[in-house]
């Protein structure tokens, strides 16, 4: 119990946005996931680059502010990945990435 106690008053703790922020964030990552179903042509390269200079400049965040955030530090680190694979599949729709099966040939 007391652990418990001593987490809900940390600087970190759900009393706190560094604890609701990083938990809003992974609303960005099931979008992000859920796209992967759709077919490429209806991904924005614009949103997607932006979502991906958005996560890196916030993984820097929160691994420069003091507490640590490790928390919005993995769901930016999330985030990125997902918004990553989401512009390859643009760019291999567009024709920037050649497939695996391209090059074979």
């Amino acid at each position: 119990m007391a652990s418990f106690k001593a987490f809900l008053n940390s600087p970190v703790g759900p009393k706190t946005t560094h604890f609701w922020g990083p938990i809003g964030n992974w609303g960005f990552i099931i979008a992000g996931l859920v796209d992967t179903q759709k077919p490429p042509e209806m991904i924005s390269r614009n949103m997607t680059s932006v979502m991906c200079v958005y996560s890196a400049l916030f993984m820097r965040f929160a691994w420069m502010v003091q507490p640590r955030n490790y928390l919005l530090m993995v769901s930016h680190a999330s985030n990125e990945t997902v918004q990553l694979y989401q512009l390859s599949r643009w760019a291999k729709s567009q024709g920037y990435l050649k497939k695996k099966a391209d090059k074979a040939e």
